[in-house]
């Protein structure tokens, strides 16, 4: 992670094994993150391999979605299957709060 970066703002997950874990880069003081994104952080483990922490972006906070302490090198790897998991949980949360607001809308017209 480049030392004037915040982390990286996951953008896209592939739900393959091998897919691709696509990410932005976040200044030092980025804004909070919006609902239901994921940033991730990681730096040299005390040992070996790196300690990698995910926050998730709540609608007036942030929370540690997940750290993974010394993780080896393909860690992208490691950790892809559950920010796959939580961003199509987050994915189906939206769509049914959109689906029981337009319910909400009908029934009181």
């Amino acid at each position: 992670m480049p030392t004037d970066t915040g982390g990286a703002l996951v953008r896209r997950i592939s739900g393959l094994p091998d897919g691709p874990l696509d990410v932005v880069w976040l200044p030092t003081h980025a804004t909070r993150l919006p609902l239901g994104r994921i940033r991730l952080r990681w730096e040299p483990a005390s040992r070996a391999g790196w300690t990698v922490h995910a926050h998730l972006g709540h609608a007036t906070t942030e929370v540690l979605l997940a750290r993974w302490p010394a993780a080896p090198d393909h860690w992208p790897d490691l950790v892809r299957p559950t920010l796959y998991e939580v961003t199509g949980l987050c994915h189906a949360l939206a769509y049914a709060t959109a689906a029981l607001n337009l319910s909400n809308q009908l029934a009181d017209t």
